[in-house]
């Protein structure tokens, strides 16, 4: 499948990025030297980033961690941006950035972008961000969702991302009149209680959910990625034990991609679900507007019963999340009746800031922008360059890195921190697992640093997105500065 207006030109090949993956987590640990770390941080971060540092002591005394958001967490002390436009973000000390993490995903139109930004304004100047009643542009937004996406008939705004994924479990176990929730293992499906589980690690059950007791996860399980047999095993199971509600997939694999499955699993797994009575739910936060107009699931050819929004559906801005799908399930979230007039038990889902005027006026126009501007295709061809450009210069240096991309999710994996298995089978391999993960999580942080330090700024230092920001020109540049990194790197001991 060409372009065709979708990021991805054509699909990778899931088993032999597999296999590389596989390899490098049995090769010695490659990283930034650390006399090079250690000049990053003297040369750069101290010197050049003064007013961060500083900013960052301060804000340790009343926020914990001196940050609200996880992803603004990086070695050796958290950036503070002040300024984002396009393809660039600017901290306070006046240095400027190529930004590949983009808030996480949603800014596949650039950061601030004047199409949206100007609207909002208007709202602002009028409705201002919120009433607690209905504006029009839900209907917009929704209307918007539901024509561009052919599975959603209806659409349902929340908060975010995690609060879609609990809403889409309740309505799967009212509509299947069953229990269980199964999960592809390494998947991230927000931090509710019941989908904390088997998360970035295969085979983790609950240990990354320290918080959650045991007993919470009585009704949810994992599958392997991309192994249409375990799924079976596991449907098979939870018929002897109150049958499988849904089924969520990260369609291009757990984690956004990072490990990636087939369009063969991806088919069979909607096959398998529908064979034993259960809603199939894509989880498309990330590739949802990102993929393509109609997410992963138009690029794929498949029809899930229910799909995760989030991210893009604000366009980068507040209250971004929402649930939408086929008419018989957005049916329990309505007035307890479906659209024949028949009762339905009504789903709990509630959110007081939810599809306010602002995030659905921000959504609408992004929404058209994407459509407008051909985004999705442009940022899966800058996501194309810049991986061709990664693995050259990987070849080039001698390095055991991977690197991968699906459309404009990009992966530079340097250590294979989340291509690791907890084997229960196994249990005396669980203590090296988790030690073999814990040291290349601080390598990833390494590296994230060195990038950063050269002007790049990425997600845990693994994960790249490109936007429609980019040019050609842009992105060469980017690969010039990962060149110092890599020309910087060699084994280390651990």
């Amino acid at each position: 499948m060409a372009y065709n207006g979708y990021a991805i030109d054509t699909y990778l090949n899931a088993a032999k990025v597999t296999k590389q993956l596989d390899g490098l987590i049995r090769k010695p640990v490659y990283s930034i030297r650390p006399e090079k770390l250690e000049d990053y941080v003297e040369n750069y971060f101290n010197t050049k980033c003064a007013r961060s540092k500083e900013m960052i002591e301060k804000a340790k005394t009343v926020i914990p961690g001196g940050v609200q958001h996880n992803l603004a967490f990086n070695y050796p002390f958290p950036i503070v941006i002040e300024k984002a436009e396009g393809a660039k973000l600017y901290d306070i000390d006046g240095n400027w950035y190529y930004d590949l993490l983009q808030a996480g995903g949603p800014t596949i139109l650039g950061s601030n972008m004047p199409a949206v930004r100007e609207k909002v304004i208007e709202l602002l100047n009028t409705c201002g961000p919120s009433t607690g009643l209905f504006h029009e542009y839900e209907y917009k937004l929704a209307k918007k969702i539901s024509e561009m996406v052919p599975s959603v008939d209806k659409f349902r705004m929340l908060g975010s991302g995690t609060e879609a994924c609990m809403c889409a479990a309740r309505i799967a176990r009212l509509k299947t009149g069953k229990k269980n929730i199964l999960k592809m293992g390494g998947a991230y499906h927000g931090w509710s209680d019941q989908l904390a589980y088997g998360m970035r690690v295969p085979g983790t059950k609950g240990l990354m959910s320290k918080g959650v007791p045991n007993f919470v996860f009585k009704h949810t399980d994992e599958f392997f990625p991309n192994d249409l047999e375990d799924l079976e095993r596991k449907l098979k199971k939870n018929q002897l034990r109150g049958g499988t509600a849904a089924v969520y997939i990260e369609p291009v694999g757990p984690e956004s991609g990072t490990r990636p499955v087939s369009k063969k699993f991806i088919k069979g797994a909607e096959w398998l679900a529908h064979k034993y009575g259960a809603l199939l739910i894509f989880d498309e936060v990330v590739t949802g507007f990102r993929i393509g107009p109609g997410g992963a699931q138009g690029y794929f050819g498949v029809d899930p019963d229910l799909t995760i929004f989030g991210k893009i559906v604000a366009g980068g801005y507040p209250g971004a999340g929402g649930v939408g799908g086929h008419e018989d399930c957005m049916a329990h979230l309505g007035a307890g009746l479906d659209s024949s007039g028949k009762k339905v038990a009504k789903a709990m889902c509630g959110g007081t800031m939810a599809a306010t005027p602002i995030s659905c006026v921000a959504g609408y126009y992004t929404l058209c922008e994407i459509e407008r501007t051909n985004a999705c295709e442009v940022a899966g061809r800058m996501g194309d360059r810049l991986t061709k450009g990664l693995q050259k210069r990987i070849r080039k240096y001698g390095l055991p890195f991977v690197a991968f991309n699906q459309g404009s999710i990009c992966h530079l994996d340097s250590v294979g921190t989340m291509h690791f298995v907890v084997n229960w089978k196994k249990p005396w391999t669980i203590p090296h697992v988790l030690k073999e993960t814990g040291i290349r999580q601080r390598e990833m942080e390494h590296m994230g640093a060195a990038y950063m330090a050269e002007g790049i700024v990425t997600l845990a230092g693994s994960r790249l997105y490109t936007s429609a920001a980019y040019t050609e020109e842009m992105i060469d540049d980017v690969l010039e500065r990962f060149d110092r990194v890599f020309a910087n790197c060699g084994k280390i001991d651990v």
